[in-house]
């Protein structure tokens, strides 16, 4: 009896979890789009995957609720999309979906984005965006419309923007911006409002505006700050060469390192020079790391003793030439002198081991040793090296 007891709770719990759960259907987005026409609706669409746990938090807190559903069947025609199967793939691409989960609010009609929504968020705020989005005069279209009457506008450009970005990334921004700031002379351009259009939508490095920012950063920095000033140009390297190095494409990353370079900042020049490392690494071109270690660790990363000491490891696992490898040597010793500690110690130790400086290797073996007894840490390690070097 017992067993039929804890049968019927277990079966009872897993009723009331699929009650909680939200599937999608799997409705054609043809079918969709002229179910809209016929119902006079707008589609709406949820672009997910499977592995997104924004999207699956969506279906969990929002979607699982009927009255979220019962709003959405009421206003739209609704669909649903993986974006790792043929619909969901040919949706991410005709609307330059980049984020997910995506909300995707179109006209049947033309297949026009009236509106669209990124990210998660809670039931509140989706359901006001949702309601916003069915307001002619909040619709993408409209205030795209509004904005280009008079490009100058800056309420009417802000406006679009604000819309705009609720469901784009900030790269797709540019356009609007630039047919907005095209109408700012130079020297209106060095204002609080135009810096913060500046800041947040300028992403093209060799842009006016930008370069402008360049030769007048202490123009901009008195109506902003010199800090975001500096973020927003390491901001705008970052996002010039982050895709390159992620996608391990070498041919344009080389390309766009010399823009970046061109800057001639030490800011970016640190930028650039943790990319080409991070680059090297992951594609394993060793030279690279080395000429560009050896033209540019004491000039970009002297004062950090961390960023030292990890050259310093990769030296000792794919550099074997002495001269470059006795390099190495100075720049771990020189983050002792910033920060002594077990792990550099033992860095030097095994440096000077692969140059075989038996009598120096000891030194910082036996330094590292007692760093490692002192604060009650494992000395495994400098134990095997300091037996290894004993029998020589």
């Amino acid at each position: 009896m017992r067993f039929f007891y804890i049968l019927f709770f277990y079966l009872s719990l897993q009723a009331i979890q699929s009650q909680n759960q939200f599937v999608p259907d799997d409705t054609p987005y043809k079918t969709a789009l002229e179910n809209a026409k016929k119902e006079g609706k707008p589609l709406f669409v949820m672009l997910y995957a499977d592995w997104c746990p924004h999207c699956n938090q969506m279906k969990k807190e929002v979607f699982s609720d009927p009255a979220v559903i019962d709003f959405l069947k009421k206003n739209y025609t609704c669909a649903w999309k993986n974006i790792e199967k043929e619909e969901g793939i040919a949706l991410k691409d005709k609307y330059g979906t980049k984020s997910l989960p995506a909300f995707l609010f179109i006209d049947p009609n033309n297949e026009t984005l009236l509106y669209a929504l990124k990210g998660e968020s809670k039931k509140a705020d989706f359901i006001n965006e949702a309601n916003y989005a069915l307001n002619p005069k909040m619709q993408l279209p409209y205030l795209e419309k509004q904005f280009l009457a008079d490009p100058s506008n800056s309420t009417t450009f802000f406006t679009y923007l604000n819309t705009l970005k609720k469901g784009k990334d900030r790269t797709d921004l540019s356009i609007p911006t630039h047919i907005y700031l095209n109408t700012q002379s130079d020297t209106q351009l060095v204002s609080e409002l135009n810096w913060r259009v500046i800041a947040n939508g300028v992403t093209d490095i060799k842009s006016r505006e930008f370069q402008y920012v360049l030769s007048h950063q202490k123009d901009f920095a008195a109506v902003a700050s010199q800090n975001r000033v500096d973020r927003k140009i390491e901001s705008i390297v970052n996002e010039l060469l982050r895709p390159y190095v992620d996608n391990l494409d070498t041919i344009n990353y080389y390309k766009q390192r010399e823009v970046a370079k061109s800057i001639r900042l030490q800011k970016t020049d640190s930028i650039v020079f943790k990319f080409d490392l991070t680059l090297a690494e992951r594609t394993e071109k060793w030279d690279f790391y080395k000429k560009v270690t050896l033209e540019n660790t004491e000039k970009l990363v002297w004062n950090d003793a961390s960023f030292l000491k990890d050259i310093g490891q990769i030296y000792l696992k794919h550099i074997s030439d002495t001269e470059s490898l006795n390099k190495s040597i100075s720049w771990v010793k020189h983050s002792l002198e910033l920060n002594d500690s077990f792990d550099g110690n033992l860095l030097v130790a095994r440096l000077y081991n692969k140059i075989k400086d038996k009598k120096s290797a000891l030194k910082y073996a036996k330094d590292a040793k007692g760093i490692g007894a002192e604060m009650g840490w494992s000395t495994k390690d400098v134990d095997d090296l300091l037996a290894e070097l004993n029998k020589k």
